[in-house]
């Protein structure tokens, strides 16, 4: 049976490829699925194709659409809202202090978000004798835990909006999310002058895992916070960080998406580039109890 024609034309489902092609693909084929495609980007870098900046963002394009809000969410408690139950002069000092362009607007209850609130429109209260502030809440938009930040993303940017309000199976308000949450998946960390690196950011408890017990840490958490906070053991003999523990226990640079136990404990690296690793996801597994107290 034959695949050309006699006249020796390629058919017009099976375009003509030249020997050089042909060859080509032979020796080096193409990428069958996405693990094969990364490692092609690897080496990309390491042979001066691509930078680490680049490779740190494809990587961040491939992790978005693993990833769901709960992975990336700011946790419930650690939400900054606004009380519109309250009188404005209650809450107007934690708006300034905090300096955030919007803000959860809570009716007597975290879950109780009846809008979004912009500062911006709090200069009206300023210039105003009469200031409603229920007339200048923006609606809401609420997602699930599960929802895929790749999707989220597409959903940001297609209705302008800026921030989502997670909520968990029940109905509760679990945490929130921005585009610029998202966004850092992908780019890595976005600073503006508001932002601080204070200790008590390093680890944020999540709700969910296996064993009832997960943490987001960023990886310049140091071992003995790690240590004093979640009740662990790590040596800190050879690294100060997480992060260079990390490094030290694989042997190289983490990747984003790996997944490792060390210690009686489940690590899944949500964010690195090819230069360091950024932010953990850290579980107790199963036989962490017993082996801690024998």
């Amino acid at each position: 049976m034959q695949d050309y024609p006699p006249s020796g034309q390629p058919t017009e489902n099976k375009p003509h490829r030249s020997l050089f092609e042909r060859l080509t693909a032979f020796i080096s084929p193409e990428p069958e699925n996405r693990s094969e495609l990364l490692e092609l980007l690897h080496d990309a870098h390491e042979r001066n194709l691509i930078d680490a900046d680049a490779l740190s963002m494809i990587e961040g394009v491939f992790q978005v659409s693993d990833l769901s809000a709960r992975d990336i969410m700011i946790p419930r408690a650690q939400m900054d809202v606004v009380d519109i139950s309250k009188p404005i002069e209650e809450w107007m000092p934690m708006v300034l202090e905090t300096a955030h362009s919007r803000f959860p607007a809570v009716d007597g209850d975290r879950d109780k978000v009846i809008g979004i609130l912009l500062a911006k429109d709090l200069l009206r209260y300023y210039a105003e004798e009469t200031f409603d502030v229920r007339g200048m809440l923006r609606p809401s938009v609420f997602i699930p835990e599960s929802k895929r930040l790749n999707i989220l993303l597409r959903d940001f940017r297609s209705n302008r909006n800026h921030i989502a309000i997670v909520v968990d199976e029940y109905g509760g308000v679990a945490g929130l999310c921005t585009i610029e949450d998202v966004l850092e998946q992908i780019v890595g960390d976005i600073e503006d002058e508001h932002d601080i690196d204070e200790e008590e950011d390093n680890i944020l408890p999540i709700q969910g895992g296996a064993n009832g017990q997960r943490w987001r840490i960023k990886a310049l958490t140091e071992i003995v916070q790690l240590n004093e906070e979640i009740g662990t053991n790590l040596n800190d003999d050879d690294v100060d960080t997480i992060g260079g523990l990390v490094a030290n226990h694989l042997g190289r640079m983490p990747r984003k998406g790996e997944i490792f136990e060390m210690d009686h404990l489940r690590f899944e690296v949500l964010r690195a580039d090819a230069r360091q690793v950024h932010v953990l996801l850290v579980e107790k597994c199963a036989d962490w109890q017993s082996d801690a107290d024998s």
